[in-house]
């Protein structure tokens, strides 16, 4: 299970663990863009099985900031038999760059409600689900800015290190069995490095390059992980 699956570093890490064979579950605030993605991930399925309806993949148009789209989601999940052996909670967004005297409270207030709180109600209804059947890895995306700091991106930073203190805290919570880890993605030219980094974005790594190492790297995470802080 992916959150903020429709873009950037979610959208090819989907397809690249799709294309290793396994099921995606997902969620984002576009439909446009989720049709998309839809349509690469059942691309090579049967004609019988093409349709969203009958996909081994299932996408939503939810948004993480609510929680009550949260607790429906997880709901529909267990309907449908697709309780997630993995979640990335990788929604997240990121200030215009600016002094943190001029950021506006409501663009302050985007980013924390994605970014932590988003993050907090993911844990808060599938985590229990996790809990029950005793198994489950769970990845919050983190940031190098997470574990430093830059200016201008002040309500970013702070986001990403709670990212990092919330998953230490919840480790010492979890039974045996399951695991949630902090992670750094590393440096990649998504939209949202562009927005910090303007054309300079362009001389680091591709999504599509990056992908097939994050796959690797999360689908081979264990319970001895738990409460780690990791970087790809």
């Amino acid at each position: 299970m992916i959150t903020g699956v429709s873009r950037g570093l979610g959208r090819v890490l989907a397809l690249e663990i799709a294309r290793r064979g396994h099921s995606v579950v997902g969620c984002a605030r576009s439909q446009e863009k989720l049709h998309a993605l839809m349509a690469d991930l059942t691309r090579d399925d049967p004609p019988s099985s093409s349709s969203s309806s009958s996909s081994k993949h299932l996408l939503k148009h939810l948004d993480v900031r609510s929680d009550n789209s949260m607790k429906e989601f997880a709901r529909l999940l267990v309907e449908e038999r697709k309780i997630p052996d993995i979640i990335v909670n990788n929604a997240g967004t990121i200030n215009k760059n600016n002094k943190i005297w001029a950021v506006p409270a409501e663009e302050f207030d985007m980013v924390i409600d994605t970014n932590i709180k988003g993050t907090a109600n993911i844990l808060r209804h599938f985590l229990p689900l996790l809990i029950e059947k005793k198994q489950g890895i769970v990845v919050n995306i983190s940031s190098g800015w997470g574990r430093s700091a830059a200016a201008e991106v002040a309500p970013y930073c702070a986001s990403k290190w709670a990212i990092e203190g919330l998953s230490k805290s919840v480790a010492k919570e979890l039974p045996p069995g399951l695991a949630i880890v902090a992670l750094n993605p590393g440096v990649v030219n998504t939209d949202m490095l562009a927005s910090c980094f303007g054309s300079n974005s362009a001389l680091y790594q591709s999504p599509e390059s990056w992908a097939p190492r994050a796959a690797t790297m999360i689908l081979n995470l264990t319970s001895e992980d738990n409460g780690a802080s990791l970087t790809i």
